[in-house]
């Protein structure tokens, strides 16, 4: 089963994608957050190339777990993916996920200008496999 996972932005979206057997999880790309949300084609076939099972979407949480603004806005916007692509979306804490990345970035050598469209792809590939390494 291939699980999709989304880190929803104002205007970008990190997404990755989980191998066959729902094991590893793999950073796929990065796409406007409107096309995502508005059934563009680009979203469309990445979920008909990889026969998405289910989605997972990173939910901003606060450090003691609560939830703000952002985080009612994203449940919105994963209503709507229920809604416009007939697949399940679950939620999955993305607490400094973002970080996370941009710190695996850094130690590979890359500059905050060579990490542009490479840290939301590399955030939603670490939410997913937090999500996998979760599951029994």
């Amino acid at each position: 089963m291939r699980i999709l996972a989304l880190d929803f932005g104002e205007k970008r979206t990190g997404i990755a994608v989980s191998d066959p057997s729902g094991t590893i999880a793999h950073p796929l790309d990065v796409i406007k957050t409107a096309d995502v949300l508005n059934n563009a084609a680009s979203f469309r076939r990445l979920l008909q190339d990889y026969q998405v099972e289910l989605i997972i979407v990173g939910l901003p949480v606060s450090l003691d777990g609560s939830e703000q603004e952002q985080a009612t806005r994203i449940r919105h916007q994963a209503a709507s993916l229920e809604e416009l692509y007939g697949l399940t979306v679950e939620f999955t804490d993305e607490r400094l996920s973002s970080k996370e990345a941009k710190r695996a970035l850094r130690q590979l050598g890359y500059s905050e200008r060579d990490m542009r469209g490479k840290t939301d792809k590399i955030a939603a590939s670490i939410v997913l496999q937090a999500w996998l390494d979760s599951r029994p």
